[in-house]
């Protein structure tokens, strides 16, 4: 995972966003018991435990062994369990195999991560531009795999027959109001010549969203809002499912194999009071919600069926930056979709439900021209993963507060439905 060349954080700052970045964490991890945080339900989700240790790696490894004096890992072996994918950095376990790692103890990755922590918050005082910088991509590191710590166990929860919640329903006061969704209204935009990714010197960013560049846009018109879960049933009880048409050769390919005949969670969709797990366990579909847990394949077939299309990622921050859209994420905990009423904290003039879920564009994974990734292992986290991945734009309920931007580009296989991930409906004008 890279950065582009920012300025360097003031270490006092850094040691104060670090601490509080890595209490989330641990606040994340509370409600589970140790059981939850070992289990892996499924070769692309990782264990809490293992997110947890993974994290505390990352901080131990790429900043306090090259540039603390004479620091000493907590337990050597602690590399080759909870490195991910860095090639530069040694051998590693099998990611399939992370739910085996019933050792070291829940306790003992607790014990790793205030030894590092620790020996971080003394270190950070005394740290060169290089360290600091490595901590900053750290801080952002961690913060994605918050989100993904709430992915994957969700993933582990619905695959309970007890459909167990992670956190006990909101009161229903305190919830979101639960309106009609919006009138879908579309806004409309010119053919024009379009700056794309993040501004230099405007803060931090991975090393993928940049540089910034040109392209040429065609006139297209862009929905008000995501799709919502009643807009969505209907396309399941027409036989949205069941029917080619809709789908690309490989999604459809995929749909027959896996059995998908709705968005995972869903359940009794052909009754009148649907249902949908949740992280609060299984609660009544709320039609005006955004729907999610759609992978690219389901986005595509059903604005296929809509009459319309998949912006790419360079119509959807042309859109949101015209329209003035700031994506900073200041809420938190909601984690689950819900309706925004126009206007909404965080939504952008006509355009609502910024933070609601990842938007799937029609935009492969792809190097913006001119790309270089950070040298050392930091250079393996982006780019070598730019091919057969699709990209979403904006954020998601569980997406950590402060970590949001119109030029994040997440990404992910067209298969992947576990994430929170939804769809925006674009049309193209003249």
């Amino acid at each position: 995972m890279g950065a582009t060349a920012a300025a360097v954080p003031a270490a006092a700052e850094l040691a104060r966003r670090y601490a509080a970045v890595r209490r989330h964490s641990l606040a994340l991890a509370e409600p589970l018991s140790p059981e939850d945080q070992c289990v892996q339900s499924m070769p692309d989700a990782s264990p809490t435990k293992w997110h947890l240790a993974h994290t505390t790696w990352f901080f131990e490894t790429l900043v306090l062994q090259p540039d603390a004096p004479g620091y000493r890992p907590v337990d050597p072996r602690y590399g080759y369990l909870f490195n991910s994918y860095y090639e530069a950095l040694g051998p590693r376990h099998p990611r399939p195999q992370r739910g085996l790692l019933t050792r070291p103890t829940q306790a003992e990755v607790l014990r790793y991560r205030q030894a590092v922590d620790e020996a971080m918050l003394a270190f950070l005082p005394h740290a060169g531009p290089g360290a600091l910088q490595a901590v900053e991509l750290g801080l952002h590191h961690e913060q994605q795999h918050q989100e993904l710590m709430l992915t994957d166990l969700k993933h582990l929860l619905s695959a309970n027959p007890l459909h167990p919640a992670y956190l006990p329903a909101p009161p229903a006061a305190a919830r979101p109001a639960a309106p009609q969704a919006s009138a879908l209204r579309w806004l409309a935009f010119d053919g024009a010549r379009a700056d794309i990714g993040h501004p230099v010197h405007d803060g931090f960013a991975f090393d993928n969203e940049g540089p910034r560049h040109a392209v040429l846009l065609h006139p297209f018109e862009l929905a008000s809002r995501p799709v919502s879960c009643g807009e969505y049933l209907q396309f399941v009880r027409d036989g949205g499912y069941r029917d080619p048409r809709w789908w690309l050769s490989d999604g459809w390919a995929a749909a027959q194999t896996a059995g998908w005949l709705a968005p995972p969670g869903w359940h009794e969709v052909e009754t009148a009071q649907p249902q949908v797990f949740t992280l609060f366990g299984l609660q009544p579909l709320q039609p005006a919600e955004p729907v999610c847990h759609l992978s690219f394949y389901e986005a595509a077939a059903y604005a296929a069926w809509a009459g319309a299309r998949l912006p790419t990622e360079f119509e959807w921050e042309h859109a949101m930056r015209h329209a003035g859209a700031v994506l900073r994420r200041t809420g938190g905990g909601d984690l689950h979709p819900h309706p925004r009423a126009p206007g909404a904290a965080g939504d952008a003039g006509a355009f609502e439900g910024l933070h609601e879920v990842w938007e799937w564009t029609r935009s492969a994974y792809d190097p913006y021209p001119g790309f270089r990734p950070l040298g050392g292992a930091a250079s393996e986290y982006n780019g070598k993963f730019m091919v057969g991945q699709l990209v979403l734009r904006g954020a998601s309920c569980a997406t950590p507060p402060g970590h949001a931007r119109l030029s994040y580009r997440n990404f992910f296989p067209p298969a992947a439905r576990w994430q929170f991930s939804g769809l925006r409906l674009a049309r193209d004008l003249g």
